[in-house]
């Protein structure tokens, strides 16, 4: 499994099992967060590895550096400051500041000196509190105070209006202050993982908001006028406590991302059809056991997440998302396909692992740009003869599946690149498998070869495919 952070990396062994948990929890199953919106409480204190040790030392000869080059950009990040040298202030043609990762306890009231700062980010430091003084850098335009301790916002705050973009994530932040309207040039402003129970009705005044990520918190409703957030992209209210879809989303009728992940959500209204310029919606990790036909209306669809849900079944109207590229259907409870799935003309990942199906609709060949392929643990007891018709299959997993053996047929799929073949009852393989010139991982472990077999094949299957990797776990 590959885990790609959004743009910080970690080095903390305590957030890699923090992560560990989490992902447990969904499987990696709904979009990446930024590796420091996953940090809970407590955990601004843990040690990073690259701080540096002489940290005022290096930040001194950047500062000195800076002035000789008439520098407009700082990066003081990582480097353990307690405290910010003086000379900082100095450098009042400064643009952007990076005082990230470091073990600053307040921001004294002299930052406001760098009066042309426009990008500053102070995230994981040990800050409760923000200077009022903040709010005379009137030029600032993106501020990141993720992973800190704050539980309240100072009101200087809100007169930065020319504040395009505000990174919150990871504070103790009950609740956002009406005076958040201000900032009227807002685009993207990120609140997740705090403790917001509820949002002020005023926030529907950022008329020039794009993006919002109301993740990880404790929210149950919506303000009733959200629609006038016109020019709203991107939503995510994954993990919070709705328990049914927030109607007055549909008025958001330009968003393209929308992510209900987790959300204890048991149906979609039909009014979900609406939202017809949608092009990714994540609804993993909810109780939802069937779809409203009004699915089919999203009609400009790329990406579709399903996973963990209790789905039996598929509405025939998936067949008019013509436009879906990837659809994640595993962890349900189908036990077949509708046969319009192969009206998805531009799909190319498919995930139907651990479901019920028994068997395939004949049709499937039409999935002409299907890459990516994934039966595992579901109930075919056999190989689906109607597969070898994918012939630009990359990836086929059909690991879990108890299958004796594989038909000569799967030679066709001269494309294939991975081959997991896992925990089945396979005693041995048809020549045409080790025939697949493309194939560089083929996954053979936990089937019933003998040894003698086992060894046939390794040899076998080394000479032909010179680049394979895995065979048996070695």
């Amino acid at each position: 499994m590959l885990i790609y952070y959004q743009k910080y990396s970690l080095p903390i062994v305590s957030f890699g099992i923090l992560l560990f948990v989490f992902c447990v929890a969904e499987i990696v199953t709904t979009p990446t967060l930024s590796a420091h919106a996953l940090i809970k409480e407590g955990d601004a204190n843990l040690p990073v590895n690259d701080i540096k040790i002489d940290g005022i030392k290096t930040a001194r000869e950047r500062i000195e550096a800076a002035k000789k080059e008439s520098s407009t950009h700082l990066d003081l990040s990582m480097l353990g400051l307690k405290e910010l040298p003086p000379g900082l202030f100095e450098l009042e043609g400064l643009k952007t500041l990076d005082l990230s990762y470091n073990q600053l306890t307040e921001l004294p009231s002299d930052i406001t000196q760098l009066e042309n700062l426009e990008e500053f980010h102070l995230f994981f430091n040990k800050l409760t509190s923000l200077p009022s003084e903040i709010g005379r850098l009137e030029n600032l335009k993106r501020l990141s105070l993720s992973i800190l301790a704050l539980k309240e916002l100072p009101p200087e705050l809100f007169e930065l209006e020319g504040l395009e973009s505000l990174d919150l994530t990871s504070n103790h932040l009950t609740e956002l202050p009406p005076a958040i309207k201000s900032l009227t040039n807002l685009q993207t402003l990120n609140l997740i993982n705090n403790n917001l129970t509820s949002l002020p009705p005023e926030i529907v005044e950022l008329e020039n908001l794009k993006d919002l990520d109301l993740s990880l918190n404790q929210l149950t409703s919506f303000p009733p006028e959200i629609g006038r957030l016109e020019n709203l992209q991107t939503l995510s209210l994954r993990s919070n406590e709705l328990t049914s879809f927030p109607s007055e989303i549909v008025q958001l009728e330009n968003l393209k991302d929308l992510n209900l992940s987790l959300s204890g959500l048991t149906n979609l209204p039909p009014e979900i059809g609406r939202l017809e310029n949608l092009q990714i919606l994540y609804l993993s990790s909810n109780g939802m056991a069937s779809l409203p036909p009004e699915i089919g209306q999203l009609e400009n669809l790329k990406e579709l997440e399903l996973s963990f849900n209790r789905l039996t079944n598929l509405p025939s109207e998936i067949g008019q998302l013509g436009n879906l590229e990837g659809l994640n259907l595993s962890y349900n409870k189908l036990t077949s396909l509708p046969p319009e799935i192969v009206e998805l003309e531009n799909l190319k990942d498919l995930d139907l692992s651990l479901n019920q199906l028994t068997s395939f609709p004949p049709e499937i060949g039409r999935l002409e740009n299907l890459q990516t392929l994934s039966l595992r643990s579901n109930e075919l007891t056999s190989f689906p003869s109607e597969i070898v018709q994918l012939e630009n299959l990359k990836d086929l997993n059909l690991s879990l599946s108890g299958l004796t053996n594989l038909p000569p047929e799967i030679g066709r799929l001269e494309n294939l690149q991975i081959l997991s073949l896992r925990f089945n009852e396979l005693t041995n393989l048809p020549p045409e498998v080790i025939q697949l010139k493309n194939l560089t991982y083929l996954e053979l472990n936990d089937n019933l070869f003998s040894p003698k077999e086992k060894a046939r094949l390794n040899k076998k299957i080394k000479e032909v495919l010179k680049n394979i990797i895995d065979i048996f776990g070695k």
